[in-house]
């Protein structure tokens, strides 16, 4: 059975700044690109993404595009959506129906979303984004913000915020010119 290192050496994983591992599979460069009010950008893009037990978070984060995701491998991995209205729900990707895992979850643009594997090695999955997936897209949550959007999920929101960056420290190599 493959273990977490073996599908990041195979699919040519590599971090991502959200959490996890990650590889662009497809990008419909043979189509005209579709326009948005944020640029022009493929009709459709896909990736491998992977949580493991070392890096078991997907960070809250918010995309414009609308993105299926699709259970492949290994353990289950827990969404949580933060809806534009307030609400909260879950869904867990995994291959057991009988304890209400689903194989695909459609999450729409404009839903915040962070993920983690609970326990196990790893859990595989992909994504199919439409319009395509462009990182200027893309939202990292901080904590301060999704406070002030969301006052009811204070716990939820500390637990899947990606950790601040620290500061640099004042010195000479980081003094301004």
């Amino acid at each position: 059975m493959p273990a977490a290192h073996d599908w990041i050496d195979a699919l040519g994983l590599e971090p991502h700044v959200e959490g996890g591992y990650f590889r662009r599979t497809f990008q419909a460069d043979h189509r005209p690109p579709i326009r948005t009010p944020e640029g022009d950008r493929y009709t459709m893009t896909s990736i491998h993404y992977l949580l493991t037990h070392w890096s078991p978070i997907g960070h809250w984060h918010l995309n414009r595009s609308d993105i299926l995701h699709f259970h492949h491998h290994g353990d289950p991995v827990t969404y949580h959506l933060l809806h534009p209205d307030g609400r909260h729900t879950t869904a867990v990707l995994g291959q057991d129906p009988g304890r209400g895992h689903v194989l695909t979850l459609a999450v729409p643009g404009g839903v915040w979303k962070a993920s983690h594997l609970a326990a196990g090695d790893h859990g595989l999955i992909s994504e199919a984004v439409a319009p395509g997936f462009d990182f200027a897209d893309m939202t990292l949550g901080r904590v301060d913000d999704l406070l002030r959007r969301f006052p009811g999920h204070p716990e939820l929101i500390r637990r899947y915020c990606r950790p601040a960056e620290p500061a640099e420290p004042a010195g000479p190599a980081n003094a301004a010119v």
